[in-house]
């Protein structure tokens, strides 16, 4: 079942989970925090993931500036079983080897009024919703024949990130890479398809609120794994930054 709601309140309003027998925990959102964005809920089998607040755009354009330039390397070779089993907890980010799966550890972060499956050591969401940054639109997940309704993005696409110097990282750092909570965002499944694997020039997200902590998030991924851009996407995200507040709160 998906709904409207406003942008705004798509992006920031305040997350709250349910574990069936245990309770309920809230993170507080706020105006251009990545806190808003990636708040975890605190459940049984999932420590919480840090939220540091949206730097200021100057200091993103700053990190931007000095990712290197480059043009894209050949596909030749990539293939997904070389960032490691499919959301593998065998990583070394944060919510690595809890004793849950990386799609649940995110769908539990993403997702509003979360119901857990009950011995599942609280892992398994088995229904929640989802008010989808990318869009503005509200849809409601339920563990099923539709759960694909609900899709796990790779904020920077792992097809791309092969291209622009993920080759060079070990088996282990492209395993991370591919689990980073910071990399990875709850969205409506014909968005993930959408976007498939473009970059900042090719797709970003119909939601104009959201724009300035996606690129964030591009910038921080691929400053983390020492990746590049190139010069299309540097002035993409450029762009984007230019109409981001320049103090961060």
């Amino acid at each position: 079942m998906v709904r409207g709601c406003g942008a705004d309140r798509a992006v920031y309003r305040d997350r709250h989970c349910v574990l069936v027998g245990i309770g309920s925990g809230r993170v507080a959102a706020g105006r251009f925090l990545i806190a808003a964005v990636l708040g975890v809920c605190a459940l049984a089998g999932a420590p919480p993931v840090a939220a540091d607040p949206l730097p200021a755009a100057g200091d993103v354009r700053a990190k931007l500036d000095a990712l290197p330039i480059k043009g894209r390397a050949p596909k030749t070779g990539y293939d997904r079983s070389l960032f490691g089993e499919s959301w593998t907890d065998d990583v070394t980010v944060p919510g690595g080897r809890n004793g849950c799966d990386t799609r649940n550890d995110i769908l539990r972060r993403d997702l509003v009024d979360v119901v857990i499956k009950p011995d599942s050591n609280g892992c398994a969401v088995l229904r929640g919703i989802l008010n989808d940054p990318y869009t503005g639109i509200t849809v409601e997940f339920v563990r099923g024949p539709n759960s694909a309704e609900v899709q796990i993005d790779h904020v920077v696409a792992l097809s791309d990130a092969w291209q622009k110097g993920a080759q060079q990282l070990d088996e282990a750092r492209r395993r991370d890479f591919a689990n980073d909570p910071v990399n990875l965002q709850a969205t409506i499944g014909w968005v993930n398809q959408q976007k498939g694997d473009g970059d900042a020039a090719t797709w970003l997200p119909p939601n104009v609120f959201y724009r300035c902590v996606f690129v964030t998030r591009i910038v921080d991924v691929k400053t983390s794994y020492g990746l590049w851009v190139t010069q299309a996407e540097h002035d993409a995200i450029a762009g984007v930054l230019s109409g981001c507040p320049a103090t961060p709160g």
